[in-house]
């Protein structure tokens, strides 16, 4: 029989559309090939609905309601975490005795529960969540949000220092790793990259006319981003900026203009038509916690990137780091005239050999350890 695990995802992961379940998606992909049979229970919320596509992948596929609004609080628990809780889930996973992968912080609320306690347990950390949200809060214009996420860091900061109960901690990045380490010293760790859609490198040589940013143009972070382009980077450059992505608000949209395209809710054939062909993926950050999906998804089908912030030192060679607004658009003003080259996707092919899925797959299966029967 193959082995069996049970995965607690913070969201449905499909559609595989933003960051985090990207990851989770394809995980359960990569894991489901390399044999392993898999129980998946996801959070349901907002307008994500329940999937067939899932099914493919896993044996049983079970889904909770998310507590949102006043029935997710409680009064010593982080929301991302207290909202995520239901006894449905406890009981269904008491079904076997399978290892447990939690996805994200968000799914901890039972780690410790004391009819888990021998199971075995891995934390895939997709972010140092306290920080992610101090930097959400830094973001966030309006006083509400800011006052939330500054909130909501100081009971993460608190809940990350105290968790226990896993044997391991599966990190998604360079930084993340070594910080998981000084916080968790008991537990044992890995560092095993994102998960992403990508079997090969697909970059096209030559030029493009253009310069891209891609990303969920709702979220906090990517909005800062986006503006930081338009007025700070390419207001003084005669070069096109295309910004694609999910959800752009009317502010955003008025600043469409002869220079700046906004394309909103592009599907995955466009985006990644966008990305291929452009010259320059610009992606600059103001969150350093985790690894950019984004990044990735540039690095795996486009030419060149400029970006002002880099948490994975092996991929240093394969993108052009600016962290001055002068810096970032001198970077850009003479890449437009440097074709893409086959020294260059050379040198992405061998940056980019630790993020190969099926083999940081293997790696998870060879964490898991023998079953508790």
């Amino acid at each position: 029989m193959d082995k069996q695990l049970h995965i607690i995802s913070f969201d449905i992961p499909y559609p595989a559309d933003y960051g985090g379940v990207i990851d989770v998606f394809y995980a359960i992909k990569n894991l489901s090939k390399a044999g392993i049979e898999i129980i998946l229970h996801c959070f349901q919320y907002g307008k994500r609905t329940q999937q067939d596509e899932l099914k493919k992948y896993c044996k049983e596929v079970y889904y909770y309601d998310r507590l949102t609004g006043i029935r997710g609080l409680d009064a010593s628990l982080p929301y991302i975490i207290s909202s995520r809780r239901s006894n449905e889930l406890l009981s269904n996973l008491q079904k076997n005795n399978a290892p447990i992968l939690f996805e994200g912080l968000h799914t901890t609320y039972y780690v410790n529960h004391p009819v888990l306690a021998d199971r075995t347990k891995l934390l895939r950390s997709h972010n140092i969540e306290s920080e992610y949200y101090a930097a959400l809060a830094g973001n966030a214009n309006n006083s509400f949000k800011k006052l939330y996420y500054s909130f909501e860091a100081g009971r993460l900061q608190r809940y990350e220092h105290l968790l226990t109960g896993f044997d391991q901690v599966l990190s998604i990045s360079e930084s993340d790793f070594a910080q998981h380490k000084i916080m968790y010293p008991s537990m044992h760790h890995s560092l095993i990259p994102a998960f992403h859609a990508h079997d090969e490198i697909s970059s096209l040589e030559g030029r493009g006319k253009y310069c891209l940013y891609h990303g969920n143009l709702s979220v906090e972070e990517n909005k800062r981003s986006v503006e930081y382009l338009i007025q700070r980077i390419f207001f003084r450059l005669d070069i096109k900026l295309i910004i694609a992505g999910k959800n752009p608000d009317a502010a955003l949209l008025a600043q469409a203009g002869e220079h700046i395209e906004i394309i909103a809710n592009p599907d995955e054939v466009q985006l990644n038509h966008l990305i291929q062909h452009a010259h320059i993926n610009v992606l600059p950050s103001f969150q350093q916690s985790g690894l950019k999906l984004k990044l990735l998804n540039a690095l795996f089908l486009g030419r060149h990137c400029v970006v002002n912030h880099l948490s994975e030192s092996s991929l240093k060679q394969t993108v052009h780091l600016a962290q001055q607004d002068d810096l970032f658009m001198q970077k850009i003003q003479d890449l437009m005239s440097l074709e893409f080259i086959s020294e260059d996707i050379e040198k992405r092919k061998n940056a980019l050999l630790p993020f190969d899925n099926a083999k940081n797959a293997a790696r998870i299966v060879e964490a898991l350890g023998d079953q508790k029967r």
